[in-house]
């Protein structure tokens, strides 16, 4: 088993259900088995500006998947839940990321991990500190790089959700 992180996000429909269903779906894998999810956040959008805000959150899990499968998983996630992929960065029902894949480095056209701006935004700092407040990434402890980005970035803490 391999302990993953990944981030969840969404700004279209109702987002904490859409996120909680994506939850679901990636629980329902043989393979992969949740062992933690953050809280909730309210977060304003990054890139692209004219759009809602988001709901964002980061799940722990264990997995036997290799990195491809569990992106491929994760990707035919979003396609169930009608993303559609039109604007970078953009509006979307649900965005599923693969932040951490243990601590193998992955440098793949279509994937790279550990992701390469996670360090750069509160939506998945703060959510993964308050999974793992040790993990050092990118030459610091995350809850230290979480602290600064909430001061500087947008975010407001909904709370947790049930069931998880």
């Amino acid at each position: 088993m391999i302990r993953c992180y990944i981030g969840l996000g969404s700004n279209q429909g109702d987002s904490r259900a859409i996120i909680v269903e994506a939850l679901e779906m990636i629980n329902g894998s043989e393979a992969i088995e949740i062992t933690g999810v953050a809280p909730m956040y309210r977060t304003v959008p990054q890139g692209y500006l004219e759009q809602d805000d988001f709901i964002n959150t980061v799940a722990e899990l264990n997995t036997t998947l290799s990195p491809d499968a569990l992106l491929s998983t994760l990707q035919q996630i979003e396609i169930d839940l009608g993303r559609v992929r039109t604007i970078r960065w953009g509006p979307r029902t649900v965005d599923l990321d693969l932040l951490l894949y243990g601590n193998e480095t992955i440098n793949l056209p279509q994937l790279q991990v550990p992701h390469p701006r996670m360090h750069q935004r509160a939506f998945v700092m703060v959510p993964l500190a308050d999974l793992n407040k040790e993990l050092q990434l990118f030459g610091a402890r995350v809850s230290d790089t979480a602290k600064r980005l909430a001061g500087e970035q947008g975010i407001v803490k909904l709370g947790l959700m049930s069931g998880y």
